[in-house]
C-alpha cells in the first residue's frame, strides 16, 4: 500500500488534506501533555508535582496547533467543477489554487491565481472580498520582493477566464524583456513560480 501524498498548498484538493493533517496533529499534541498529566496524577495521588507543570507547558504547542486547525476550518475547498472549468483555461500559465490570503485588516477566499509576466491575474467567489484592497496589498507584498507586478482580482468567473486565455495567447509578450536572476535559495524556480510562492506566502 503506497502512502497518500501530502496535497501542497497552491494545489486543488489543499484545504481538505490540510483539515485532516492539522487535526491529527493537534489531537496527538493535546494527547501527550494530558496523559502525563494523568498518568503522573494516578500514579503520585496528586496532583501538585513538577509533572503538571510539564504537562501545562507541553499544552501550548497543542493549544498554538488548535487555533491553525481552526482557522483552516473555515476556509471551504475549491469545488471540483469549478476547479476544472479553470483548469481547461491554465495552459501553460503558472497557477495556484485553493488560497485563504490574509492580512492584518481583511483576508478572503482565492479561487484560483495566475502568473505570466508583471500580470497576476485572480479569481475570488467571496462574496465579502474587498477586492480593491486584496489587489494593493498583495501588489505590494510582490513589488517589496523585487517583482514589478500589477495584480488584478476578478469576482466574475467569465472575465477572469477570458483573461487567462488572452494570457496565454500574448504569454511570450507579456514575459519578453523582463530582466531576472534566480534566486540563491531557490535556483530550479522561475520567475512566474517565484512570485506564485510570494503570493502562497502571504496564504493560509
Amino acid at each position: 500500500m503506497t502512502k497518500k501524498k501530502r496535497i501542497p498548498k497552491g494545489e486543488w484538493g489543499y484545504f481538505k488534506s490540510e483539515k485532516k493533517r492539522r487535526m491529527i496533529i493537534t489531537a496527538v499534541l493535546f494527547a501527550v501533555p494530558l496523559f502525563i498529566f494523568f498518568t503522573s496524577w494516578i500514579y503520585f495521588k496528586t496532583r501538585m508535582t513538577i509533572w503538571t507543570v510539564v504537562a501545562v507547558v507541553g499544552c501550548l504547542p497543542a493549544c498554538k496547533s488548535a487555533v491553525s486547525l481552526i482557522m483552516i476550518l473555515k476556509c471551504r475547498p475549491l469545488d471540483e467543477t469549478l476547479y476544472k472549468k479553470i483548469r481547461e483555461h491554465q495552459d501553460r500559465l503558472d497557477m495556484a489554487y485553493e488560497m485563504y490570503m490574509t492580512f492584518y485588516e481583511k483576508s478572503a477566499y482565492i479561487d484560483a491565481v495566475a502568473v505570466c509576466g508583471n500580470t497576476v491575474a485572480a479569481y475570488s467567489s467571496d462574496p465579502k472580498i474587498n477586492a480593491a484592497f486584496m489587489e494593493e496589498n498583495a501588489q505590494k507584498i510582490i513589488r517589496k520582493n523585487g517583482y514589478k507586478a500589477t495584480v488584478k482580482i476578478f469576482t466574475d468567473l467569465r472575465p477572469f477566464l477570458e483573461r487567462l486565455d488572452s494570457m496565454n495567447a500574448h504569454k511570450e509578450s507579456l514575459e519578453e524583456g523582463i530582466k531576472f536572476t534566480p534566486d540563491e535559495k531557490y535556483p530550479d524556480l522561475s520567475r512566474n513560480e517565484l512570485i506564485r510562492q510570494t503570493i502562497l506566502a502571504i496564504c493560509l
